[in-house]
C-alpha cells in the first residue's frame, strides 16, 4: 500500500483534529456508487457525496448527499433565502476546497465552508477522504456535528 498524498493526509489530519472517529478505507479507483459501496462494505445510500456549491462570487458551501439521492436545488435554495444556486466547473471546485472533483471532502479543505448536511446522513457512512478510492467510514451523527453542518432534506431521490 502506497503513502497517503496529500489530499488524503489534509483530509485525515482534519478528521484527526476534529476529533472523529472513523476507519479509513483504500480500495483504488471505482466506475460507479455500486462500486464504491461493496468496495467500502456499505449500502450505496451509506456513500456521502460532498458537492461543492456556489452561492455567489466567492462564496461556496458543501452539502453532503447521500449517495442515493440528489439535491433537490428549490429545497436547498429556500433553505439558503437565495433565489440562485449553482455547481462551479470542475478547475473552480479545485480551486475552492483544494481537492479535484471525485476526492472532494469537507475535511481539510482549503478553506472551512458552510456545511449543509441532508437529514438522511445518519448510521454508518462512508464519506470521500481526499484521494481516488480513499473513504473515511464515520457515523453521520458525529460527521455532521465534528462539521457544524445545518441539517435539513435537501435532496430527492436518485
Amino acid at each position: 500500500m502506497s503513502a497517503a498524498g496529500p489530499g488524503e493526509a489534509a483530509a485525515v489530519t482534519a478528521m484527526e483534529a476534529a476529533g472523529l472517529a472513523y476507519t479509513v478505507t483504500r480500495h483504488g479507483r471505482v466506475s460507479s456508487l455500486e462500486e464504491a459501496a461493496a468496495a467500502r462494505g456499505v449500502e450505496p445510500a451509506a456513500i456521502i457525496k460532498t458537492i461543492v456549491v456556489r452561492r455567489a462570487e466567492e462564496d461556496y458551501l458543501l452539502v453532503l448527499v447521500p449517495g442515493d439521492r440528489t439535491i433537490s436545488w428549490p429545497r436547498l435554495r429556500a433553505l439558503l433565502g437565495v433565489s440562485r444556486l449553482s455547481m462551479p466547473d470542475a478547475a473552480t471546485a479545485r480551486e475552492v476546497t483544494g481537492y479535484e472533483r471525485g476526492t472532494i471532502t469537507p475535511f481539510g479543505a482549503l478553506r472551512a465552508w458552510p456545511v449543509v448536511a441532508d437529514e438522511r446522513v445518519s448510521g454508518t457512512v462512508s464519506i470521500g477522504a481526499g484521494a481516488h478510492g480513499v473513504a473515511a467510514t464515520v457515523d453521520g451523527a458525529a460527521l455532521v456535528a465534528a462539521l457544524d453542518a445545518r441539517v435539513a432534506d435537501v435532496t430527492d431521490p436518485a
